[in-house]
């Protein structure tokens, strides 16, 4: 699978973080694996991120207002994005078609290419706006997966109920990878 990542200035970098981490674990998930932030999330993973620097991210990063990458197209045929943490602001932008930097122009061609977009937002609690446009996205075709942990499996780390919403992020991409089933972690 080629992949996208996109990470926004939501708090919440953890998520993008593990989802790092379990692609470099797995390396036969992805083939692929590229990376944008928004000048935001770098600030926001800078503060929220103590033990990796994101010059030390073993994946391409690309810079957001750099249209000359593969996947600003949708014939370089990446599989999926997913954007986590995103942002109330760049979820309305892809919502509404604005694709005025790399990131929300990458969603775009997912939408138009009727490829899977994920989308991960992390606020709470939401307005009308936000629902709207998480309405406008579904009727788009993308998937919203709220950074919403569970706690079934009575998680004892702080990775453990991270785990919970990144397992569904890659149930959602088809990857099936067990951390924990009903009620018990593995």
């Amino acid at each position: 699978m080629k992949l996208i990542l996109g990470i926004t200035g939501a708090s919440g970098s953890i998520y993008a973080k593990r989802i790092i981490e379990i692609v470099k674990q797995y390396p036969q998930l992805v083939e692929n694996l590229a990376i944008v932030f928004t000048d935001t999330a770098i600030k926001v993973w800078q503060h929220e991120i103590d033990d990796l620097k994101i010059e030390n991210i073993p994946f391409e990063i690309f810079k957001n207002d750099n249209y000359f990458v593969p996947f600003a197209s949708g014939s370089a045929n990446y599989d999926a994005m997913v954007v986590c943490p995103c942002s109330m602001g760049t979820m309305a932008k892809i919502a509404n078609s604005i694709a005025d930097n790399l990131l929300t122009r990458a969603a775009d061609v997912m939408l138009k290419e009727s490829r899977n977009l994920i989308i991960v937002p992390r606020e709470t609690p939401v307005n009308l706006i936000h629902i709207s446009n998480m309405k406008k996205l579904v009727l788009a075709g993308a998937k919203i997966c709220p950074a919403s942990p569970s706690f079934y499996s009575k998680p004892t780390s702080i990775q453990q109920v991270v785990d919970t919403v990144v397992q569904k992020i890659f149930q959602l991409l088809k990857v099936d990878l067990k951390f924990f089933e009903w009620m018990k972690f593995s």
